[in-house]
């Protein structure tokens, strides 16, 4: 056997160099060939215009196989060349393709089918990125992925966010639209991590605003009557304590191996938002601190350091509704956006317990002119947006998250639940009577770990009506708050239920996170509009004057000379 550097045809002269490693033919067989081909050519002559004589035949002689080996994976290909086509299948040089082939040669699934290493942190691939090409390699492959699907794009780059929209459907924006591919298989099941969704801090919203709400029952002179024991409140705030640490390990893992997935969790338009749920759950476990636990008075120290990392993350993502990019806020608000708001009023209420009350009042400032922008751009719906189907119905229930919340921190800074807190309550109960009252809204849908976090407006309502009950004690106020935590609780318990089943006996808790897998532009080629007759009537007509008006101007050329 000998090898030697094939040459490279202009159409592949952007592609990998490869070896062809081919048998050596015996000295006579050779010679039978050379006299083969001089007999083909003869014969080609004489047939004259009835066969052209190809080039690429008179250049090198038929072989019987040939194995092209790539210099980047040592991958190698068996082709054998056949007599009505002589094609070469070339190596790609892809460093993102570490099973020999490029993926933008494949169809369906299966070309992709296992391939996660395209997410995972590029650390973590640090003995595999010795394989990768070199920066003119990159610029050579770069030229060849223009023309190419995009399967095989660079998936560190952010995606844009109406990609999202256009891609996506459902509650979260989680389902893949059927005219979309992904760049994951679909018919497998992915790692655990991979499918492991920011979502999840919803359950640690769920569970610590009902410790909050526990206390409040225990605590308030308005429900002294119904005698709560505070061992309610201490066993809601050990199990949210333990779902925070196992959720929080278990992202932090994500982040360490896949942290390509986590950043286009970030980019998205509704996830983004839940980056908030880790500050805002530790905030809650800090103000829903049991009576026997809770110190005299709580350390500055905590506030800094659960609304420190809140109130940059939110310079960012206000920044970029103010500055009117492609991620302003008209552009991708949506009821989740009330996330990045209310944990503003929520670190309001903890930094008056601790005994700063400007910094409360900073906040609550900061939170309550967000919230009009965000209520007043999510109520009227611009004419640009389209109404939210109805599976997004149950993401209403997130207007009241705010409101409520604003009337609480507004009573703590003043220690009073005076007319400013009142009319956030009010507003807060107008938005819940008119979603209670549409009950068909939150009917007939897939249950999904997201739902948790619409159980905590409906508990920060109720902590509302429990201090609102205290300034104006009756009957009415009082069954109010009893109706309001009573289906706040029940709705919890029933999550939490339907989460264990899930997790558990049916195994469907988390299935393939399709939302971080879409690609970056639409890969399905739309169709194009049916051209008209008379079209094709005025396109020809221009082309016939093109050629008449050429061949006139040839011929007066050769009159001249």
């Amino acid at each position: 056997m000998n090898n030697g550097a094939s040459a490279t045809s202009p159409h592949n002269s952007f592609q990998t160099h490869f070896l062809d490693i081919h048998e050596v033919l015996p000295e006579d067989e050779e010679e039978e060939g050379v006299i083969k081909m001089e007999d083909n050519k003869l014969t080609s002559s004489k047939k004259g215009l009835q066969k052209p004589v190809k080039l690429r035949e008179l250049k090198r002689p038929q072989r019987s196989f040939n194995r092209q080996v790539s210099l980047e994976t040592g991958f190698s290909v068996l082709g054998v060349e056949s007599k009505a086509k002589d094609e070469k299948k070339v190596l790609w040089r892809s460093g993102r393709s570490f099973g020999g082939f490029d993926s933008a040669n494949r169809v369906g699934a299966e070309a992709r089918k296992g391939d996660f290493n395209i997410f995972r942190t590029k650390s973590t691939l640090g003995k595999q990125n010795s394989l990768l090409p070199t920066r003119k390699e990159k610029e050579m492959e770069t030229q060849r992925a223009e023309g190419a699907t995009g399967l095989n794009e660079p998936v560190n780059k952010s995606v844009p966010v109406g990609r999202y929209f256009d891609a996506l459907r459902g509650p979260e924006l989680d389902q893949v639209k059927d005219s979309e591919d992904i760049l994951l298989p679909k018919d497998e099941i992915w790692p655990f991590l991979l499918r492991f969704p920011i979502n999840c801090f919803g359950i640690c919203l769920g569970l610590s605003s009902q410790a909050v709400l526990w206390r409040a029952l225990s605590t308030s002179p308005a429900t002294k009557f119904l005698h709560v024991t505070p061992f309610i409140n201490l066993s809601l705030w050990l199990l949210a304590l333990a779902t925070l640490i196992s959720v929080s390990v278990t992202y932090l893992l994500k982040c360490i191996h896949y942290f390509e997935a986590v950043k286009r969790e970030y980019f998205h338009p509704v996830r983004v938002n839940f980056f908030f749920a880790p500050w805002v759950v530790c905030m809650f476990l800090a103000i829903g601190l049991p009576p026997m636990l809770e110190p005299a008075k709580l350390h500055p120290a905590i506030w800094c350091a659960f609304m420190g990392p809140y109130f940059f993350l939110e310079l960012k993502i206000y920044g970029q509704w103010l500055s009117g990019g492609k991620r302003r806020l008209c552009k991708v608000a949506n009821p989740s956006s009330h996330l990045s708001v209310v944990g503003n009023f929520v670190g309001a209420i903890l930094a008056s317990k601790v005994g700063w009350i400007e910094a409360a009042k900073f906040l609550w400032s900061i939170g309550f002119a967000h919230y009009i922008v965000v209520f007043v751009t999510l109520y009227q719906r611009l004419p640009t947006s389209e109404a939210l189907p109805k599976e997004l119905h149950p993401v209403y229930s997130m207007f009241i998250a705010a409101p409520s919340a604003a009337s609480i921190a507004w009573g703590s800074i003043y220690s009073e639940f005076d007319g400013c807190s009142r009319t956030c309550f009010f507003i807060a109960l107008f938005l819940y009577i008119s979603l209670v009252v549409r009950i068909n809204f939150f009917t007939g849908f897939r249950f999904s770990v997201a739902w948790w976090s619409y159980t905590f407006p409906m508990t920060t309502a109720s902590v509302a009506t429990i201090k609102y009950a205290e300034q104006v004690p009756s009957v009415l106020s009082k069954g109010l708050a009893l109706c309001l935590s009573f289906m706040s609780s029940t709705m919890v318990s029933v999550l939490f239920v339907s989460t264990l089943l899930h997790a558990f006996f049916w195994n469907t808790l988390f299935p393939n996170d399709l939302a971080i897998a879409i690609t970056k532009k639409r890969l399905v080629k739309e169709k194009k509009p049916f051209k008209k007759a008379y079209d094709i009537k005025r396109w020809t007509k221009q082309a016939l004057t093109k050629n008449n008006s050429g061949d006139k101007e040839f011929n007066g050329e050769n009159k001249v000379v």
